[in-house]
């Protein structure tokens, strides 16, 4: 199990009770405008459970995993519904949903395996489907904290997208951190469509 895994698997309690109440409410609002009412909506390393509770009060159709087995049990207990353990590289669907969201957790993806993960995220949306992802604003990839982390800029997630003709890039947003204490870090939001 890598060390990235193990960090959530000891720190659970404390990511979760961190993270469960941040209000993301207006990143909530750019990606649904794009996802039809009702449906179908992967969220990809759901952590605490937060946002697939979020959408599943709206009405959409969620498929939550984690890679962490404790957070996926916890968020399974938020949500009311089983939450699969799984990794980014192992996901294998094909065109089931309308958007997927990787909120902060296509961060720990290292860059030599983004693109194998990235076509796997493609393959799982329909076409016209969305994916919204987040990433610590910057440009590089190394262990902080316990953690790996791949940051990215604008320019530096164009490079990545180059390599993904059936994705385009619908916008780009830079936001502050919204937890307690942690002003002043900054996040790349970015939405794309498969277009094909």
């Amino acid at each position: 199990m890598d060390k990235t895994v193990e960090y959530y698997n000891a720190k659970a309690r404390e990511f979760f009770e961190s993270t469960v109440n941040v209000d993301m409410t207006g990143h909530y609002r750019e990606f649904l405008r794009l996802v039809p009412q009702g449906g179908r909506i992967l969220d990809a390393g759901c952590g605490s459970g937060r946002d697939s509770l979020y959408f599943l009060n709206r009405g959409y159709r969620v498929t939550a995993f984690d890679a962490s087995p404790v957070l996926a049990q916890m968020s399974s207990e938020l949500i009311g519904q089983p939450v699969a353990v799984l990794r980014f590289q192992d996901l294998d669907f094909d065109e089931e949903f309308d958007g997927v969201w990787a909120c902060a957790s296509l961060l720990h993806v290292p860059r030599s395996e983004m693109p194998d993960v990235l076509q796997r995220l493609t393959r799982a949306l329909k076409p016209n489907g969305v994916l919204y992802a987040s990433f610590k604003y910057g440009d590089g990839e190394g262990e902080r904290n316990g953690r790996f982390f791949n940051d990215y800029d604008e320019r530096s997630f164009q490079l990545l997208l180059r390599n993904h003709p059936d994705l385009e890039l619908v916008s780009f947003w830079v936001s502050e951190d919204v937890r307690p204490g942690r002003e002043g870090e900054k996040w790349l939001n970015v939405l794309v469509r498969r277009i094909r």
